[in-house]
């Protein structure tokens, strides 16, 4: 598995963890609570978040390198979706 992570400064971090998991919940078999959760894209993929005071750290885990940019666009579409109230700086690094 490939994996890259960003954590991301923000002090709504909770808040957009439950934001994305219960909206991919519709999709994807999600777990979550207020500080930690997981998405399960599909067997080659998911993502998980942890959240705390001070940022959201995503980790990104994808069998297949070709894939991880396009879920890191995925994820930051909607990540940006829910906190277009505030500039978020979403960096990713191996």
């Amino acid at each position: 598995m490939h994996l890259s992570k960003a954590i991301v400064r923000t002090e709504h971090a909770s808040r957009y963890l439950q934001q994305l998991c219960k909206h991919w919940s519709h999709k994807f078999s999600v777990d979550f609570d207020p500080l930690k959760g997981r998405v399960p894209f599909s067997d080659t993929a998911e993502v998980t978040f942890a959240a705390d005071d001070a940022a959201l750290t995503m980790t990104l885990s994808v069998a297949d390198p070709s894939q991880q940019e396009r879920m890191q666009h995925v994820i930051d579409d909607h990540l940006k979706r829910f906190a277009f109230r505030e500039e978020l700086d979403i960096v990713w690094t191996d």
